[in-house]
């Protein structure tokens, strides 16, 4: 292993929640006339901030759906209930971290009741030992790199000491600026647009250690 420490998304990487999340999203701004799908929403938004999905909707919408703690609070609301019914581990994801034996922590722009939450209920957050480090702690989220550095200082290490693992362009993004190396877990739709921003990319979780071993 040529990295001392990895540095985990949540969302689309460990957990299956991207598509929970984006449909509650898209039922919120289509209850104030903005109309989109899956393929759009996944776009605009995937790997980004709340309050940079609802800025979107708000001006979107003409001013109809600014992000208030009314407005979050229902945002929550929804998302977790849907994460209780529907949550569950990317394929192949616990095969990976029980097969790594060095440091590893999540890095999400979630908050940390969220990221706590979607690990406890696919059974991940043993895992991480309380290595949990949202973008909320510091008020910097990505695609900004603070957040990785933030993390990789928390655990002890510099950038190029550790990978990280992502799956939006918002992330991949971040990491590079960061310094950091990173692998992006891709299909079809997003493969090409991850390389080109500096990722290495797989299809499937458990290729990924033949990855990190360099």
């Amino acid at each position: 292993m040529k990295y001392k420490c990895i540095l985990f998304d949540c969302d689309g990487v460990l957990v299956a929640t991207e598509k929970v999340t984006m449909q509650v999203l898209i039922d919120m701004a289509e209850g104030v006339g903005v109309m989109l799908d899956m393929e759009q929403a996944m776009a605009l938004f995937s790997g980004h901030s709340l309050q940079y999905c609802f800025d979107y909707i708000n001006e979107s919408s003409g001013g109809k759906l600014p992000l208030n703690k009314e407005v979050e609070l229902e945002f929550r609301k929804r998302t977790f209930s849907a994460y209780e019914a529907n949550i569950e581990a990317l394929p192949n994801v616990e095969q990976v971290l029980q097969q790594l034996t060095i440091p590893i922590c999540v890095a999400s722009n979630g908050p940390l009741e969220k990221i706590r939450l979607n690990l406890k209920l696919t059974g991940l957050l043993d895992y991480f030992d309380g290595n949990l480090f949202s973008a909320y702690q510091i008020q910097r989220w990505k695609p900004k790199p603070d957040l990785f550095w933030y993390a990789a200082e928390q655990m002890g290490y510099a950038a190029k000491e550790c990978a990280v693992i992502e799956d939006s362009l918002a992330g991949v993004t971040a990491a590079v600026a960061g310094g950091f190396d990173v692998y992006a877990i891709v299909d079809d739709t997003n493969k090409e647009l991850l390389q080109e921003a500096g990722a290495t990319t797989f299809a499937d979780m458990a290729d990924l250690m033949e990855l990190l071993k360099g």
